[in-house]
């Protein structure tokens, strides 16, 4: 059989725009809009430099030179966790999470753009990235279980992108992969969040694939807090008119469903705990800003970007889902040059081994869904 060529270029495109939209939104995340605006002149366009010149004092806890085409941690997870695609090259669980990802975690010496030099990755990701290494390497914790205790927020999500490759056209598939690896890192709406952006990433792979299609698929898929969430923010996306503010559209439409609360720097008392009717700010936003867009990456990354509070998870998230429905035409070639500079990577590699990856893993999906067809004609059910 022929590699479907097509197939290959969006795999790589969710890569390079996963990267892309990551390092744009570093730059402002936890700031509101009226802050970005203040700071940058008006709203962002492109690649910026940090929003503190002083970026390795302003902040103590989080001396990060974010802005001036950086990834975060969003794109350094994502890259890892493709690692581990690449070197089992099937399916992975939350095993592989503790087997696989943890190992890399703490052994692999990367280049980290915000600490602009090579160490390994746990030395940048957040607490509770760190969570997993903790549990899984010092705790011995069974990895299905992991992720019970740690704070509720992105930080499964946000990597979550391979899944919907691997997963391309089956979202169901992409759920159940991430819900199962997620539960090593993650619980509650957290690990939901986690499982639905996979699935989110498959429908967008689909071949005519549309933002509408790929919004049914995550409602489809959601459960709890998080489908009410996605519904409203949709809602409240088709409902804007030409002149609305959206990014206060979007905003006061999550509200009710976000547990960090309005001010990002200051989260309530109820911020990142389990919960049956809260959800992550992060996915329904996105998910906002790409029908909003029409699933244009440039117009739903600078949306992202714009909004401030966790930007660049949600731009990574918006980002990955246009660039899986318009390939790498969609990602300015500007913006990719920018990235690949700033960050001293080739954002094209990995996503090339990943696209490889993703076709022998669905080659063998083929291979026993036609097994399973037959059982099942043997058995009179189909």
């Amino acid at each position: 059989m022929s590699v479907n060529t097509e197939f290959l270029a969006r795999a790589e495109a969710v890569v390079v725009g996963v990267a892309v939209a990551d390092a744009l939104g570093g730059a402002t995340e936890g700031w509101t809009p009226e802050q970005i605006r203040q700071r940058h002149g008006g709203p962002v366009t492109g690649i910026v430099g940090p929003y503190n010149r002083e970026w390795a004092t302003a902040r103590p806890i989080a001396p990060y030179h974010k802005g001036d085409g950086h990834i975060t941690d969003d794109t350094l997870m994502t890259n890892l966790l493709i690692d581990v695609y690449a070197e089992r090259r099937t399916h992975l669980d939350a095993y592989a999470m503790a087997d696989g990802l943890v190992p890399l975690m703490i052994s692999k010496v990367v280049w980290i753009p915000e600490l602009e030099r090579e160490t390994i990755p746990l030395q940048r990701v957040f607490l509770a990235e760190k969570y997993l290494v903790q549990r899984l390497h010092y705790g011995h914790v069974d990895p299905r279980e992991a992720g019970v205790g740690n704070i509720v927020n992105c930080g499964a999500a946000m990597y979550m992108a391979p899944v919907g490759v691997v997963n391309a056209g089956d979202p169901w598939a992409a759920y159940a992969e991430a819900i199962d690896m997620a539960g090593a890192h993650q619980l509650s709406y957290g690990r939901e969040a986690a499982g639905v952006f996979a699935g989110a990433v498959a429908a967008a792979l689909t071949p005519g694939a549309t933002p509408e299609s790929v919004i049914e698929a995550a409602m489809d898929l959601s459960h709890d807090g998080t489908r009410t969430a996605i519904g409203a923010v949709v809602a409240a996306a088709r409902q804007a008119k030409p002149g609305d503010d959206l990014n206060e559209v979007l905003r006061a439409a999550v509200a009710p469903y976000d547990s960090v609360g309005p001010d990002y720097r200051n989260q309530s008392m109820e911020a990142r705990r389990p919960s049956r009717i809260k959800s992550i700010e992060e996915l329904p936003v996105a998910l906002g800003f790409v029908l909003a867009a029409g699933g244009d990456y440039r117009e739903a990354v600078l949306g992202a970007i714009n909004y401030g509070r966790d930007a660049d998870s949600i731009a990574v998230m918006a980002g990955a889902i246009c660039a899986a429905l318009q390939g790498l035409d969609g990602v300015p070639d500007a913006w990719v040059t920018g990235v690949s500079e700033g960050s001293r990577l080739d954002l094209h590699a990995a996503g090339k081994v990943l696209g490889e990856v993703a076709v022998e893993i669905l080659r063998r999906d083929a291979d026993r869904a036609r097994q399973r067809l037959s059982a099942l004609e043997r058995m009179g059910m189909a």
